[in-house]
């Protein structure tokens, strides 16, 4: 991932450094591991272990000979051992015992956290969600009024989408944390199962219970389709703050620092940049997903087709994830919500969005419902034509006068719509007591 979007936290999971303290703990694992077991002596490994180290530029030097990493990296770790008890040293193992279960504990690392990301973000859609409980709005389908909400019911929707997420974080950590000592293609012919027991256990891995030459590749399907999801969810966030900072609709806006620029030919420009950001992001993190998905079905018991694609495609999607929760936690935290600008757009066309309200009371009133049905929709249309408002043009209709009277005002009070939510709230409390 390109510096722009990587955040240190998050970056040093993935440094090259990272990547191979994360092959010698799993070497030296290993020598622990048969050590337990009788096969090498226990001082020769406490030798290798102290020993034990490695320079990155020593290990590209090797590489740029033999064109293979894992070859390169046992070669210079053995020259900084000095000592006979180097030899035990990647005995008996294949480079993706070493590549898989290492890269377990880096993905392992960077998901703990992206996980803590995301269980921030929801705790805070939880608190302006109960916040924002009284913010009175219009609801819109099809990009098309609807009926009343508050704003506090979409921060909710969001907060129990987060909620899943966090699940499938939880799910796909589960499933990525297993390492596998089997040797080539498998079998344990070089290296016994109780080596592989003891080496995830000293790691905090499950063994794969049956490997190939690699770990399977479902595993990182999995999590990358969880981001993927994730990835969705801060989406539908970002392009619901877009939509509501439109000039016709001025209900959201993300924060504007002082001394931003929004455009460099027109001053007047406050653009939702930050939110288009994120948009733009769950594309790739999409692309990602497939690309997992491509990588389950390989040759036989392995070919490399899928190393190249996870060299890009994991470091990538991980960081891209812990960026887009951090920067939608910075638009939700400076969120400018305009309450009057939610009224005024509710009320336009003189209450047109309580027409389901007025229906129901004709209904209930004794009238047919088609009949009634036709009633409210002609004077809807009339409103939606500009020839005046809503109220005014339904208490024109005879029908309609004379079946609710005086009671016909008080049919467009907000709160009759809003009367239930409290449900949901409560809901949302207990959300934020399980975050």
């Amino acid at each position: 991932m390109i510096e722009r979007y990587t955040l240190p936290e998050i970056g040093r999971v993935w440094t090259e450094e990272a990547k191979y303290g994360a092959w010698l703990e799993v070497e030296l694992a290993v020598c622990r591991a048969r050590a337990r077991l009788g096969e090498i002596p226990g001082e020769e490994v406490r030798e290798l272990c102290e020993r034990a180290g490695f320079d990155a530029g020593r290990i590209r030097e090797i590489e740029a000979e033999t064109n293979h990493d894992v070859i390169a990296f046992v070669s210079a770790v053995q020259e900084r051992v000095a000592s006979p008890v180097a030899r035990h040293l990647h005995f008996g193992l294949t480079s993706s015992d070493v590549l898989d279960t290492a890269g377990a504990l880096r993905l392992r690392r960077a998901l703990d956290l992206i996980r803590e990301q995301a269980r921030e973000l929801a705790r805070l859609l939880c608190r302006m969600a109960l916040e924002h409980r009284g913010t009175v709005m219009v609801g819109r389908t099809h990009g098309v009024h609807a009926e009343p909400t508050v704003f506090g019911h979409k921060l909710a929707v969001w907060a129990f989408e987060m909620e899943r997420n966090l699940t499938r974080l939880d799910r796909a950590r589960e499933t990525a944390a297993v390492g596998k000592i089997s040797g080539a293609v498998g079998t344990y012919a070089s290296v016994s199962p109780e080596v592989e027991r003891l080496v995830c256990e000293e790691l905090g891995l499950a063994a794969e219970p049956a490997s190939t030459q690699i770990v399977q590749r479902d595993r990182h399907a999995e999590v990358l389709a969880a981001l993927a999801v994730l990835a969705s969810t801060l989406e539908k966030i970002a392009l619901e703050i877009r939509g509501a900072q439109r000039t016709e609709v001025r209900e959201l806006s993300e924060p504007f620092g002082r001394g931003q620029k929004g455009s460099s030919a027109m001053p007047h420009k406050r653009n939702p940049i930050l939110c288009e950001r994120l948009c733009g992001m769950a594309r790739l993190m999409r692309g990602y997903a497939q690309v997992g998905l491509e990588n389950n079905a390989l040759w036989q018991e392995r070919d490399i087709s899928h190393s190249s694609a996870e060299r890009v495609v994991l470091p990538d999607a991980t960081i891209l994830a812990y960026y887009m929760l951090r920067t939608t936690r910075r638009v939700l935290e400076g969120l400018e919500v305009d309450e009057g600008r939610m009224r005024e757009n509710l009320n336009l066309g003189g209450g047109i969005v309580f027409s389901g309200r007025v229906l129901l009371a004709l209904v209930e009133a004794g009238m047919d419902r088609d009949d009634a049905y036709a009633v409210v929709q002609r004077a809807a249309m009339r409103a939606w034509e500009g020839e005046g408002g809503f109220r005014e043009l339904l208490q024109e209709e005879e029908e309609v006068r004379g079946r609710l009277g005086e009671g016909l005002e008080g049919l467009f009070d907000p709160a009759y719509h809003l009367r239930n939510l409290d449900a949901v709230f409560d809901r949302v409390k207990e959300l934020e007591a399980r975050l």
